[in-house]
């Protein structure tokens, strides 16, 4: 049977009343009436308003004790942070500089601290490449690259507002102020190094005054050149100078080389004449021994010193030039002599004569016709008086 079919007993229609059946719907003030009471009782409070309101339940002190653990456990759970071994954190309890941790598991209060990290063993690096003005009017191109780390980062985060926009507008202005007080053969030549070392103190030092928090590692000029437009030019300048350079050197050293040459060459001489004299001296101390000498021996026998002078002298004379004797044993004979071809061999002599070679040559060739000192006599071979340039006479 159907709950709304009519008969029986106990009527089956939930919106139908009268009876012990009646089954409607709780009503919605009375539902939101039940959920007050329930929370004013959790709280400690009392039901609403009516003859039998009752006192509502407590809730147990241990269920609070737990609930507040797991709320102080959170909060300190969420406190801790990890910072990494190249960073550095900065604390802000109420907006306002507090400290600074080191790298490592830390803590902040939450809601009352808030922390910021910063990577201060980063290389950082920043490049310019700018056309400017030097000393003398020329326009160059320089390409500089800065690098650079954090090294204060409470003045990184809290100083100033944008520390790497300032590192640059700092870079431009040292630069500038650098290479606008250099010549063009400085900047692109001469002094690059000392521009390299004056760009980084003056970047340096406008940091500092601005606190910045940065500190410059290096400072690297990549580049250094004229304009595109008049490059070739000025290629050609520098190809001029260094051959001027070049030349310099090539003339250095050949003055290096000729000099000591020349000086020992005039050492070489200086000894020379200081032999030479020293031989001249000895000589003619020897040629007025020697005549002293003679002039004793002269004293004591005139005559035979001065027949030994004359046959010295003779051999001398006739030593050194040419001779044909002929010894004819009549006297009737008619020789030809080939006097051409017997003056040959002491032409070639000459030319080939060194040292004392000459004097023995001349001796071989006249001791074939040579002439005694006293005729020929029976068959004894005449004795020669020419078989050497002096002949000693006992």
């Amino acid at each position: 049977m159907a709950w709304n079919e009519p008969g029986g007993n106990k009527p089956r229609d939930p919106w139908g009343g009268g009876g012990g059946g009646d089954q409607r719907p709780p009503d919605l003030d009375e539902a939101l009436k039940n959920l007050k009471d329930r929370i004013n009782g959790l709280f400690g409070g009392k039901g609403g308003s009516g003859g039998g309101g009752k006192r509502g339940a407590g809730v147990p002190k241990g269920l609070l004790i737990i609930v507040a653990l797991v709320l102080v456990v959170g909060y300190v759970m969420m406190g801790f942070y990890q910072v990494d071994q190249r960073e550095q954190g900065v604390v802000l309890r109420f907006g306002k500089f507090n400290r600074i941790v080191e790298p490592g598991l830390n803590w902040r209060a939450p809601v009352i601290e808030q922390a910021m990290k910063v990577d201060v063993g980063q290389n950082r690096s920043y490049e310019l490449s700018e056309e400017m003005l030097t000393r003398d009017t020329n326009i160059v191109s320089v390409t500089l690259e800065v690098q650079y780390k954090v090294l204060d980062p409470q003045a990184f985060l809290l100083r100033v507002a944008a520390p790497e926009a300032i590192l640059e507008h700092a870079t431009s202005s040292a630069l500038r102020h650098v290479v606008g007080s250099s010549t063009m053969d400085d900047v692109l030549r001469d002094q690059r190094e000392d521009i390299r070392l004056e760009v980084r103190k003056r970047l340096q030092e406008y940091l500092d005054r601005y606190n910045t928090g940065l500190v410059i590692n290096q400072v690297v000029l990549d580049r250094t050149a004229a304009p595109d437009a008049v490059r070739d030019a000025f290629d050609d300048v520098a190809k001029a100078r260094e051959d001027e350079d070049r030349f310099k050197k090539e003339a250095e050293a050949y003055y290096n080389a000729i000099i000591p040459q020349a000086r020992g060459k005039a050492a070489r001489i200086t000894e020379e004449a200081k032999a030479y004299k020293a031989k001249v001296v000895a000589e003619a101390q020897g040629n007025a021994a020697r005549f002293e000498d003679l002039v004793a021996e002269y004293e004591k026998a005139p005559s035979i010193t001065r027949h030994r002078l004359y046959l010295d002298t003779i051999t001398e004379v006739l030593g050194a030039s040419s001779k044909v004797l002929v010894d004819v044993k009549n006297g009737n004979n008619l020789m030809y002599l080939p006097l051409d071809q017997l003056m040959k061999p002491r032409e070639t002599a000459k030319g080939g004569e060194s040292g004392s070679g000459g004097s023995s040559s001349s001796t071989s060739r006249t001791t074939n016709a040579g002439a005694d000192d006293g005729g020929s006599s029976g068959g004894q071979t005449p004795r020669s008086l020419y078989n050497t340039n002096r002949t000693e006479i006992r």
